[in-house]
């Protein structure tokens, strides 16, 4: 059977699987009747699995040459929270949690391919990892902890995107994401009446002045060549309309691509901080966490991953990378232990608009899932063949 036909056959059953997935979404370390679907599925297609328990993935091997390359493939299993506004037939009945980043699509393509790999099984071995806490956690370290890479060769990933057409790939080597980063400014200034702002210290004075010089650090401080954000999106203070807020804490995220950019924005975020409240008599702490470090596909893996693309969706199918995400992937800490790639698949249909990831109305073409399923199958097949004959 060919690669079309086997698309085509197993398109209802990942259809089926997506819209399951879709209806009960769990959140991060919580995917236990995900898991249960999965593991279901793995046991319909006679592919052997292990489960890490609530909280961990889901890890299914097919063997098709013992002494061949193992390569891995992976899908991120947890929804976001919100509530979902899309109105489909199959929306979330789980309340206040919804798939608003398409990994209920990823679960479906990765398990159509599974049936494409255990059909004609390639002459090497794939692992295929559903991972847990993409969203927050890193549970991609989850599965790297389980041993689950273990004389893996390389791994394939990829997400689905409205901002490309259904039958469209964007494949690049290099930097894809961004690192991500989270920090927390608190104030401490002195509170009192409203009326006698001199006998107090505003903290929501000193709080809307951080706000305001903290933007002028990518605008002012970074080469406009070096992408990069600093978002603050959550402020706290006060208590009454006529009260001097004595606290005030600011949350946000730091974005950004090369790593001395990312030494620049924070210790120039502390300057600030520590500036702004030595000029209004306050105590001004910034606490930095680090998230999710920058996707980077590796060169070889890269054009591996473009053969397959080739295949599936020819020539007019690939789209370039134009400039990076600015959104974090937990897929680099895979990448920082392997070598691969991380690929997007097109994802809206003719006369649709681009509703963004993360969105409560979030949906994608269903189509979609026949070319990701198709790119998984192909990309095995082709990182194997050419391990193999670097090995011969």
């Amino acid at each position: 059977m060919s690669v079309q036909a086997l698309t085509e056959w197993i398109f209802p059953r990942m259809v089926e699987l997506r819209r399951t997935f879709h209806r009960y979404p769990e959140l991060a370390f919580e995917e236990e009747q995900t898991a249960l679907v999965i593991m279901e599925e793995l046991r319909r297609l006679d592919i052997p699995f292990e489960y890490g328990g609530i909280g961990g993935g889901v890890v299914g091997r097919i063997s098709g040459r013992d002494d061949g390359p193992t390569i891995a493939l992976r899908a991120d299993m947890d929804g976001l929270p919100g509530d979902e506004t899309t109105g489909l037939s199959f929306a979330s009945v789980n309340p206040g949690k919804m798939h608003a980043c398409g990994h209920d699509g990823h679960m479906a393509m990765l398990l159509g391919a599974a049936a494409m790999l255990k059909e004609n099984p390639p002459p090497g071995n794939v692992v295929l990892i559903f991972q847990p806490a993409e969203e927050r956690g890193a549970g991609a370290r989850v599965i790297i902890r389980s041993g689950a890479l273990d004389r893996v060769k390389a791994i394939f990933g990829g997400h689905v995107m409205r901002q490309f057409r259904v039958g469209e790939i964007m494949v690049a080597p290099g930097v894809i994401t961004a690192q991500s980063d989270k920090f927390v400014i608190r104030v401490r200034g002195r509170g009192g009446h409203g009326a006698r702002p001199h006998e107090a210290v505003d903290a929501v004075v000193v709080a809307g002045l951080l706000i305001m010089a903290v933007q002028t650090l990518v605008s002012r401080e970074i080469n406009p060549f070096h992408p990069s954000v600093v978002t603050i999106g959550q402020i706290q203070a006060g208590t009454a309309p006529n009260v001097i807020a004595e606290h005030a804490v600011l949350q946000g995220t730091i974005r950004t691509t090369e790593r001395p950019v990312r030494k620049h924005i924070i210790e120039g975020l502390k300057r600030m901080a520590k500036a702004t409240g030595v000029l209004h008599n306050a105590v001004v702490d910034v606490e930095v966490t680090e998230g999710y470090p920058p996707v980077v596909n590796t060169k070889q893996e890269a054009d591996i991953a473009r053969a397959a693309a080739l295949k599936v969706v020819g020539q007019q199918g690939l789209v370039p990378l134009d400039y990076p995400s600015m959104g974090a992937e937990d897929f680099a800490y895979y990448l920082e232990r392997i070598p691969g790639c991380y690929v997007r698949f097109g994802a809206r249909r003719e006369g649709w608009e681009n509703i963004p990831l993360h969105s409560p109305a979030f949906d994608f073409a269903e189509e979609a899932l026949k070319v990701g399923a198709a790119f998984f199958n192909e990309v095995a097949r082709e990182a194997i063949n050419t391990y193999a004959a670097q090995e011969a």
